[in-house]
């Protein structure tokens, strides 16, 4: 596995010729943001079939428009997800975007209920990871990515909750990295699928992109637990 002291740092290099990410079959779970929108619109582009999630209608309408089939369901939800899964078939990757930020005041102002608002954030990593662990694992690629944020490295006062929220999403994701090789080690098989970290700075929708892009330009294995620090 890379563990994560080998943090990677990803470039915008475009590469023109997408061929592994053609066919694949993508969840982007809480995806009505204009990351959402702007990664589906990627994904399209480059022959994948993307599976867009949100829980109001109205704010999956541009997704639809630009060619996602659009699913009302909640990404914080494990019974949502689950059904999700029942019903889709095949999933060649999942990627959770519920997200946002809270904080300052210092470690005093870091109060329950900002915590609470950025909690949605983990709770969505947890139902995406778990409803469709076996769904990516009988991937002959499954991915499984999560947007992070380089406060995790270091912290400050008055990020606390913030940096807490990702810091525990970075462990679970890590976690479902070494699900996937235990899985693949007591079968005798290649490990097939990956669970990789993104941390950002700020989001910048075009390198987020190029990097959803690339994880089907490398083994599982030399993906597979790696944290993959992206240029804002």
């Amino acid at each position: 596995m890379t563990g994560p002291d080998r943090t990677i740092v990803a470039d915008r290099t475009i590469v023109a010729d997408r061929t592994n990410v053609a066919g694949r079959t993508i969840v982007l779970a809480g995806a009505t943001s204009a990351t959402g929108l702007a990664l589906a619109t990627a994904l399209i582009a480059a022959g994948a079939t993307v599976i867009a999630t949100g829980r109001s209608v109205d704010r999956l309408a541009p997704l639809r428009e630009a060619g996602a089939r659009v699913e009302v369901a909640d990404a914080t939800s494990l019974d949502d997800m689950t059904g999700l899964a029942d019903c889709v078939g095949p999933v060649d990757a999942v990627i959770p975007l519920v997200g946002g930020w809270r904080g300052g005041g210092g470690l005093a102002g870091q109060s329950d209920e900002d915590l609470g608002a950025l909690l949605p954030a983990l709770d969505a990593v947890r139902a995406t990871s778990r409803a469709f662990d076996r769904a990516l694992q009988a991937s002959d690629a499954g991915r499984f990515a999560i947007v992070s944020s380089t406060a995790v490295a270091r912290p400050l006062a008055g990020g606390a909750n913030y940096a807490a929220v990702k810091a525990a999403s970075e462990a679970w994701t890590r976690a479902v990295a070494h699900g996937f090789a235990k899985t693949s080690r007591d079968a005798g098989t290649p490990l097939r699928a990956a669970s990789v970290v993104f941390r950002v700075k700020a989001v910048d929708p075009a390198s987020l992109e190029q990097a959803v892009l690339a994880l089907w330009d490398q083994d599982a294995a030399d993906l597979n637990d790696s944290i993959r620090t992206l240029e804002s």
